[in-house]
C-alpha cells in the first residue's frame, strides 16, 4: 500500500486507488452508513472502502448482483435529492451460450432501490423482460462480511483479529458472524423475500423465467446485529415510508431559494447532505463529520457545522453544545490527551477503539474545540435568546474557560498552545492536523508547544462571547475581566504574530516563540474571529485572493511558493470548502465584500461540474484552467458536514446577516449579491418565537431586503 499523505502519519487514509475516480454512492441513517459503486454493488476491488458500516465496523464487505454470471451494464445511477434512496437502472450486455445469443443487450431492465433505516440495509430488485420471447435468466447475489474496523479499512494493519463464525443457513436467510477480540459478537443477517433456488456460503441463486413484459420483484434486507441486540427488520416499502415520514417532518425547516437553478442544486444538495449526516443522540441532534472515514461525532467539526447552520437550524447548535458538554474531560489522561475542561476531539465505538489499539474511543487531542465551544455558546444565545439553556451549560462553559487559561496556556505567556501527550495521538492538534502542516519558511517542522494563529482568534472570540454571557447572567465582574483579557490578547497577538515581510500573520509560534513565517489560510480564520486589526485585514484579504492563494476554484490552504506547498496534499495547498467559508466570513467582517463574493463564486463554479453538485471535504489546489474541472482529492470524505454547511455560511457572510436576541432582530449589514443571483429568498427562518420569509434582491447600485411573511414580533434591520 502507498500512503496518500506523509509517510509515518499513521492516522491518515491509505489508498491504492482513488475514491474520487469511483464516483461512489453514499447512504447514511443514524450510526449506519453505506458506500456503493454506481451499480449499487459492494465489491472487494477498487478503493476498498465500499460496504455497509455500523458503529465503526464494516458488517457487509461484498454484495454484488450478477445476471447469468455477468455484471450488468449501468444505465443510470443517482441518489434522490433528499438522500432517502439510491436508484440504479441497469441492463445486460449480449449474453451468450457458446456462440449463441441467449439474451440481447437492452432486453432486460433491472431496477435497484437501496435505503438504510435503523441499522438495516434494504434492497429492492426488479427484473423486467422487454423482449418478445420468454427468457430464462439466472440472478445471483454474492456477499461477504469481513467485519473490518474503520481504521483497518483506512489502512492500519492489525497483528491479530477475532474469529469468523460459521455461516447459518435458513430457508430465506443467512447469518454471518464474527467474535471480536473485544469479546463482542457481531452478526450480519441477510433476509430474502423469496427462497433461492440454490445457495453457497458466498452467494444465492435465482432461476427466473420471464414471459414478455413480465417482471419479478425480489427484496433483501441486511441487518447489523449484536449478540445482545438486533434491529427490527420490516418490509422495504415500510422502511421507505418511514424514511419519507422522517424527511417530511423537516419539510417546514428554513430553506434558501434563489433565482439561479444551478445555485439551488448546490443549496438543496447541501441541505440534504447535512440532514443525512445528522444523528440523534441522548442530548440532541449532532452532525457526524463525514462519510466514510469520519461518520462519528467530532468536536471541532460539529461546532463549526452548527455555526454554519445557525441561520437555518439553530437547534442543531443546542444539540452539539449539550452533547459535547456531557463529554467534557474531567481528569488528566495522557493516553487520550485529556485534561479537565477540554472538549472532545472525536469518539469511536469500533473494536479497535474498545481495545485501545487506537486512542480514539474518547479522544481529546484538539486545541481548538474548547474555545470554539464557548464561541458557539455565545453565537447560539445571540441567535435564539435561549437563556435557560445557557444556564444549563454554564458549568461546561466555565470549565472550558478554565482549561484555556490553565492547561491551554501551560507556560503562562497568554497564548494557547498544544503538545501531544499521548504516545499514539495526533502530533498536530489544530484543524490542519496532518503531521507536516506546521513548519517554518525553510520547510523545517516546528517543534512544540505550538501556538497556532487561528487558535488565538478562537480564544479571543471565546472570551468576548463569555463576557457577554456572564454579563447576561449577572456576573459583571467576571464579564469585565473576560473582556479586558480579550483586549490584551488582541494587542499581544498583533505584536507577536504579524509578519511585515509576508503581509500576514505567522502560521504559528513554535516552542521557542519563533514565528513560522509562512503564508497560510489560517490567517483568514483570525479575520473571521475579529482578532485582526483593520490595517492587517486590509493586507491579508487581497493576499488570500491573490494568485498565490486563489486557484480560481477557491482559496488554498497554503500559498503557492511556500516550501511545503503541494496542491495534492491534505493541508498544504488543497482547497477546503469550510476553510473558504470562514475566510469569506472574515473578509466580510472587515468590509471586503467584493473578495468574499469571489470566494463564493469559485466554490459555486466548482459545484456545477462536481458529481451530484456536492462539495467534498477537500479538493486539489491546482490552478483553474479553461475547460477543466477541479481535480478531486483521492480519498476525501463526501459528503462532509462542514463542506455541506459552507454555502450557508458563505451566503450569510455576503448578506452580512447577524442576530440580536434581545429585540429579537435579524440584521443585514451592507448586503451584496453576485451577478448570477438576482434574488435570494429565505423561508421559515426562526427568529425568537416567530418566523420570517424574506427576499433579498440585487439592483443596479444596491441590494434591497423585503419581508414576505412575519409571524411574531420580529425586527428586520438593513444597514446600507
Amino acid at each position: 500500500m502507498e500512503e496518500i499523505l506523509q509517510i509515518g502519519d499513521r492516522w491518515y487514509v491509505l489508498a491504492t486507488t482513488a475514491r474520487a475516480g469511483d464516483r461512489t454512492r453514499v447512504l447514511k441513517h443514524g450510526d449506519t452508513f453505506a458506500v456503493f459503486d454506481r451499480n449499487g454493488d459492494i465489491h472487494p476491488y477498487g478503493a476498498g472502502d465500499l460496504g455497509v458500516y455500523h458503529d465503526g465496523t464494516r458488517f457487509l464487505s461484498h454484495f454484488e448482483l450478477r445476471v447469468n454470471g455477468e455484471r450488468p451494464m449501468l444505465l443510470h445511477s443517482t441518489l434522490k435529492q433528499d438522500n432517502s434512496l439510491l436508484v440504479v437502472d441497469l441492463t445486460t450486455p449480449d449474453l451468450y451460450e457458446a456462440d449463441r445469443i441467449l439474451i440481447r443487450k437492452g432486453t432486460l431492465h433491472l431496477f435497484r432501490g437501496k435505503l438504510l433505516h435503523e441499522g438495516v440495509h434494504y434492497e429492492h430488485v426488479r427484473v423486467v423482460n422487454y423482449g418478445q420471447e420468454p427468457i430464462d435468466v439466472g440472478l445471483d447475489l454474492r456477499f461477504g462480511c469481513d467485519y473490518a474496523d474503520i481504521f483497518e479499512v483506512r489502512g492500519v494493519r492489525r497483528e491479530r483479529r477475532g474469529e469468523p463464525l460459521p455461516v447459518e443457513h435458513r430457508e430465506r436467510a443467512l447469518v454471518l458472524g464474527y467474535r471480536g477480540l473485544d469479546g463482542v459478537v457481531r452478526r450480519t443477517r441477510i433476509t430474502l423475500s423469496d427462497a433461492p433456488d440454490g445457495h453457497a456460503d458466498g452467494s444465492v441463486h435465482y432461476a427466473l423465467r420471464l414471459a414478455p413484459r413480465a417482471q419479478r420483484d425480489l427484496y433483501a434486507s441486511v441487518a447489523c446485529e449484536y449478540e445482545e441486540r438486533a434491529p427490527a427488520v420490516i418490509s422495504y416499502d415500510r422502511a421507505l415510508a418511514k424514511v419519507e415520514e422522517e424527511l417530511a417532518a423537516s419539510a417546514a425547516a428554513a430553506r434558501v431559494y434563489t433565482s439561479n437553478e444551478q445555485f439551488n442544486d448546490w443549496t438543496n444538495r447541501s441541505f440534504a447532505d447535512m440532514r443525512m449526516l445528522i444523528s440523534h443522540t441522548p442530548e440532541g441532534r449532532y452532525p457526524y463529520a463525514g462519510v466514510p472515514w469520519y461518520s462519528t461525532p467530532f468536536g471541532r467539526d460539529g461546532i463549526l457545522a452548527a455555526m454554519q447552520m445557525l441561520l437555518l437550524d439553530p437547534d442543531l447548535a443546542r444539540g452539539v453544545l449539550a452533547y459535547l458538554g456531557a463529554r467534557q474531560a474531567e481528569a488528566m489522561d495522557p493516553a487520550c490527551d485529556a485534561e479537565p475542561g477540554k472538549v472532545l476531539h472525536e469518539t469511536r465505538r469500533g473494536e479497535m477503539a474498545a481495545l485501545r489499539e487506537v486512542p480514539f474511543g474518547r479522544y481529546y487531542g484538539s486545541v481548538d474545540a474548547t474555545p470554539l465551544y464557548v464561541v458557539l455558546a455565545g453565537a447560539y444565545y445571540e441567535r435564539t435568546g435561549d437563556r435557560d439553556f445557557i444556564e444549563q451549560i454554564r458549568g461546561p462553559i466555565e470549565r472550558a474557560l478554565a482549561w484555556i487559561d490553565w492547561y491551554g496556556d501551560a507556560d503562562g505567556d497568554g497564548f494557547v498552545e498544544y503538545v501531544r501527550h499521548s504516545a499514539n495521538g495526533l502530533v498536530q492538534q489544530g484543524w490542519k492536523d496532518s503531521e507536516d502542516s506546521v513548519f517554518h519558511a525553510d520547510g523545517s517542522m516546528a517543534r512544540g508547544p505550538i501556538a497556532l494563529c487561528e487558535v488565538q482568534g478562537y480564544v479571543y472570540a471565546a472570551k468576548l462571547a463569555a463576557a457577554r454571557l456572564f454579563g447576561l447572567l449577572g456576573e459583571k465582574k467576571t464579564a469585565r475581566a473576560l473582556a479586558e483579557a480579550a483586549a490584551v490578547l488582541k494587542s499581544r497577538f498583533g505584536q507577536a504574530f504579524w509578519c511585515e515581510d509576508i503581509d500576514t500573520y505567522a502560521l504559528a509560534l513554535d516552542g521557542d516563540k519563533t514565528p513560522c513565517r509562512v503564508q497560510a489560510s489560517n490567517a483568514g480564520h483570525a479575520l473571521a474571529m475579529g482578532i485582526a486589526t483593520p490595517e492587517h485585514a486590509s493586507r491579508i484579504g487581497p493576499l488570500l485572493l491573490s494568485e498565490a492563494f486563489y486557484s480560481g476554484w477557491g482559496v488554498r490552504t497554503l500559498a503557492h511558493g511556500e516550501r511545503r506547498y503541494n496542491p495534492m496534499s491534505y493541508h498544504n495547498g488543497s482547497i477546503w470548502p469550510h476553510d473558504n467559508a470562514l475566510i469569506a466570513l472574515g473578509l466580510a467582517r472587515y468590509g471586503l465584500k467584493d473578495l468574499a463574493l469571489e470566494v463564493l463564486t469559485g466554490l459555486f463554479d466548482a459545484t456545477i461540474v462536481m458529481d451530484l453538485h456536492r462539495l467534498p471535504e477537500l479538493f486539489c489546489g491546482f490552478e483553474r484552467l479553461p475547460g477543466q474541472a477541479p481535480t478531486l482529492y483521492p480519498v476525501a470524505c463526501s459528503p462532509q458536514a462542514w463542506a455541506s454547511g459552507a454555502v450557508f455560511q458563505l451566503l450569510q457572510a455576503c448578506l452580512g446577516i447577524s442576530f440580536s436576541a434581545e429585540k429579537p432582530q435579524l440584521r443585514f449589514d451592507h448586503p451584496v449579491l453576485p451577478e448570477y443571483l438576482h434574488w435570494v429568498e429565505l423561508h421559515n427562518v426562526p427568529v425568537g418565537d416567530g418566523q420570517l420569509d424574506l427576499v433579498v434582491r440585487r439592483h443596479a447600485q444596491d441590494v434591497s431586503v423585503s419581508v414576505l411573511r412575519k409571524d411574531g414580533d420580529i425586527e428586520v434591520a438593513v444597514i446600507v
